[in-house]
């Protein structure tokens, strides 16, 4: 029987902060793990507004502040260890992703590995996307291999955070893509109420769906796209500014609210037919987006405990770290449309 004990990261496109995980895995014929402990340590405005804006900075900016973030993860890290009083075997990290454009070839996420190992104490896996990136792949998503291991008892899983996403099996084959825009949406919407996000969907639930605005954003040509597709944070500032810049003549915050929720829940509606679903993220606790998920879905929605609802991507980075330090392929060529499957990482040990 082997047994691991991993502090999974993850820093999400929402902005939200850095996910912290630790999680114990036993592997005895088949996967199980816990969630031992978890906190999010929340990005204060300086620091929200620097990753908001690395894409645009300058090549010194994107050189300096990847070896910040990998500094203030590492440190993060040493303290939520000290404070728990763990034993860690090592560190997954995803990153924070900047630049995602694996049609040009190239993937971004920063936080250096060996600033985080040096700060943290403690070995580092990250830079899980460039393999399959460099095998032609999306890059992403990379959670499935997750899903199809470790929750194999639901047909589908489906991530409501920054970017929605899916993941189920067709045919015997693990199939995945990102359907949309979610909370990213949201959140930007909310911020110009000076909220941080809409709690329990109330700001959509009181708007007004506009059917024009519904028609242009199922319209976009992502979603004619064949699978794999996925979304990159450049595709996202597109459609904000495209549909959801306020001036004199704009809808109100409500009414866009409103439509951006039906849009994403008429995403997932074309693919959640039936069985039963898994919500995690973020948006699980949006009781409206939620209604309205069901509303174009037949499928029976489960919504877990409120710990694996904000911390399972930081659960299956620690497990694809753990399938790298085991040299086992945690990259699917189903999900990405890479030329193989690949065992994606690096590894530092300082």
């Amino acid at each position: 029987m082997d047994s691991y004990k991993i502090i999974g990261l993850m820093s999400g496109t929402s902005l939200d902060g850095l996910d912290i995980a630790y999680c114990r895995f036993v592997f005895d014929g088949h996967w199980s793990f816990e969630i031992v402990a978890a906190e999010t340590v929340s990005y204060n405005e300086v620091l929200k507004k620097s990753l908001s804006e690395l894409s645009r900075g300058s090549a010194l900016d994107l050189a300096k502040s990847n070896i910040d973030f990998g500094r203030y993860c590492g440190e993060k890290v040493a303290d939520f260890v000290k404070r728990e009083k763990l034993e860690v075997d090592f560190i997954a990290s995803h990153g924070h992703t900047v630049f995602h454009q694996p049609a040009a070839g190239y993937t971004c996420q920063i936080g250096d590995g060996a600033a985080l190992s040096v700060a943290a104490g403690i070995p580092v896996v990250c830079d899980f996307r460039s393999t399959d990136v460099a095998l032609h792949g999306q890059g992403a998503p990379l959670v499935p291999i997750g899903d199809q291991l470790l929750f194999h008892d639901y047909d589908y899983c489906l991530n409501l955070g920054g970017i929605a996403n899916i993941s189920f099996d067709r045919d015997g084959v693990r199939l995945a893509f990102d359907l949309s825009v979610c909370n990213i949406l949201f959140n930007h919407l909310a911020n110009k109420m000076g909220l941080d996000y809409d709690k329990d969907g109330e700001i959509a639930a009181s708007g007004k769906v506009h059917s024009e605005l519904l028609e242009k954003l199922d319209s976009e040509k992502y979603y004619a796209k064949a699978f794999p597709k996925s979304l990159g944070r450049e595709d996202v500032d597109i459609i904000l500014q495209k549909y959801f810049t306020l001036n004199s003549d704009s809808l109100s915050i409500e009414d866009m609210m409103a439509t951006a929720v039906e849009h994403v829940a008429r995403q997932i509606g074309k693919y959640a037919e039936s069985g039963k679903m898994l919500l995690t993220g973020g948006g699980a606790f949006n009781s409206h987006l939620v209604s309205r998920i069901q509303k174009y879905s037949a499928a029976k929605l489960v919504i877990p405990d409120s710990i694996l609802v904000n911390y399972k991507e930081a659960l299956i980075f620690a497990f694809l770290g753990l399938r790298r330090w085991r040299s086992e392929a945690n990259s699917l060529r189903s999900v990405t449309g890479a030329m193989r499957d690949s065992v994606g990482g690096a590894i530092y040990i300082a």
